[in-house]
């Protein structure tokens, strides 16, 4: 992968390939003033066409503005099926829209350690988001630095986070390929 940053204070994002699909691994640096602690974000996406309608954005415990997501712009909360976890708010850019639901709630594995925030699917790809480390609160509240210590990416975690996304991917099209 290659670093492509584009200079964005608190961005770091690298794109290219991961077994054959094009991929991008960003990180992002959230210091807005109403979070209670700045948040180093890991956002793993997989930028390949998936069969579905429209934008669907699943958030867990959306309480403020996120400068990594468009999800408060998302005009239309969907009703939430059996399986997606409690915390989850759910919208879509389409009225009237169906999701595969009973897929996406198959796929969703990486949600139950309460790190990742959330899944956005749309026709161009599926991201992930995961919360990478919380600012050490001594410092930011002394000093307002948002300092996360010795965090590192973990290649683990990026394989297992793609690995997620590609199946969910994958699983969606199948259906729509049996369907058709």
């Amino acid at each position: 992968m290659a670093n492509v940053s584009d200079g964005t204070a608190g961005v770091v994002t690298f794109a290219g390939s991961w077994n054959g699909r094009r991929v991008q691994v960003r990180t992002i640096v959230d210091t807005l003033a109403i979070r209670k602690l700045p948040a180093r974000w890991l956002s793993v996406s997989i930028n390949e066409k998936v069969a579905v309608p429209g934008t669907f954005d699943m958030m867990m415990r959306p309480g403020s503005p996120t400068t990594f997501s468009n999800f408060d712009h998302l005009d239309h909360t969907l009703p939430k099926a059996a399986g997606f976890p409690a915390e989850a708010v759910l919208r879509s850019d389409r009225k009237g829209v169906r999701f595969p639901d009973a897929i996406i709630t198959d796929h969703l594995d990486v949600f139950v350690e309460g790190r990742a925030k959330e899944l956005l699917i749309t026709p161009n790809g599926v991201r992930i988001v995961w919360l990478l480390a919380e600012a050490e609160r001594a410092r930011y509240g002394v000093f307002r630095q948002a300092e996360f210590g010795t965090v590192r990416l973990d290649p683990a975690l990026v394989e297992r986070l793609l690995s997620s996304a590609s199946a969910l991917r994958d699983a969606i099209n199948q259906s729509e390929r049996q369907a058709a």
